[in-house]
């Protein structure tokens, strides 16, 4: 019997130590998926199928920014206009759309001398994708700008859009249902007529993909020059997002540890080159929180910092911002899209926890 608590107790002290030598480590990876987090707000219902979550920050007063949603009807699709207590603006809403997947939101792009922030989304029951200017929501892309024209392979499902920090240029970068790998995503220059209608010009085709699933979430750090998706069930891809520097693959990373499908991808910036890239785990309704930064070895190695596990359910899309909002969201708003037609507003500060930065 002797023997038995003195083992018992050379375990314990074992495992004692094991646990201090992993909480000296750097980088260490911070699993929260034993706490479920509830949000500060659920929006209210939409209509069909909620899919992609877009912040606009009025920069007058962040007090009044808007959150867009879309939502997938095949023909009563729409982009669901959000106040920061998750109220549609009916207003504001743009109802009957065919199949809106992804949106995205740019700001100063412009348009007859005025610069003007932006919304556009993909429009997949028409191969097409639409923009937007904000806030007054109106149209100013003629009906809409055809894409992946010439290919037997369109549907075009998700958007990312990049302002080039050296000369302006705006772009969205678009990817489809499938396609043909090295030339899955198509980029476009969105520029605006003497009369004010945005039109896109085919940039490039760029983008692996491994086949078996599809590329639909897409997110650009215009800061430092990059765009990233989501190769579901594979990982997550980097390149530059400028044209200009060609089309190597600069990373795939999250390759292991995701339930089935690579998802939203969002990043929250806690400098201008430091912060966090957050991914959808969608199955098991958790976010797997990645560094923004990479390694003084390996500039595009993006380390594994926390998983936390969310109320949303199979979320697709996903935003964040790390600008103060309000009283409410004081150090910025991460977005979720659940699968009961809602989306869930988080304070950045409660996904942070004590493991992650906050912007103050």
């Amino acid at each position: 019997m002797k023997n038995i608590i003195l083992s018992v107790a050379l375990l314990a002290a074992l495992a004692s130590c094991r646990n201090q030598e992993e909480s000296s480590k750097p980088f260490r990876m911070v699993d929260s998926t034993a706490y479920l987090l509830a949000p500060t707000v659920v929006t209210e219902k939409s209509l069909n199928d909620t899919d992609d979550p877009a912040i606009w920050i009025n920069k007058a007063d962040p007090s009044k920014s808007l959150i867009l949603g879309t939502d997938k009807g095949d023909l009563t699709g729409g982009i669901y206009v959000y106040n920061l207590e998750g109220k549609i603006d009916t207003s504001l809403s743009v109802f009957n759309l065919k199949r809106p997947n992804n949106i995205d939101i740019e700001y100063g792009l412009d348009v007859n001398g005025t610069a003007t922030d932006i919304a556009v989304f993909t429009e997949r029951g028409r191969n097409m994708i639409r923009v937007y200017a904000l806030p007054s929501m109106q149209a100013i892309d003629g009906g809409g700008i055809p894409v992946f024209e010439g290919e037997t392979e369109r549907d075009p499902m998700g958007v990312g859009l990049y302002k080039d920090p050296s000369n302006g240029n705006v772009y969205a970068i678009v990817s489809r249902k499938t396609g043909p790998s090295g030339s899955y995503l198509w980029q476009y220059r969105l520029t605006a007529s003497t009369g004010g209608v945005v039109s896109g010009e085919k940039v490039r085709a760029f983008g692996e993909f491994t086949g078996g699933k599809e590329i639909e979430a897409v997110v650009v750090d215009d800061e430092l020059g990059y765009v990233y998706y989501s190769n579901e069930g594979v990982g997550v891809r980097q390149y530059y997002a400028s044209p200009d520097k060609g089309n190597q693959e600069l990373a795939l990373f999250a390759t292991t540890g995701i339930a089935e499908d690579h998802e939203g991808l969002s990043i929250y910036k806690t400098s201008p080159t430091e912060g966090y890239i957050l991914l959808s785990d969608q199955q098991v309704n958790q976010f797997r929180i990645y560094s923004r930064e990479g390694t003084k070895e390996n500039p595009y190695e993006h380390k594994l910092l926390k998983i936390i596990k969310v109320s949303a359910q199979e979320s697709d899309g996903s935003d964040v911002t790390e600008m103060p909002l309000n009283d409410v969201f004081k150090h910025g708003m991460f977005i979720t899209m659940s699968d009961d037609k809602t989306f869930h507003f988080y304070r950045w500060e409660d996904i942070a926890g004590n493991e992650l930065k906050v912007v103050k």
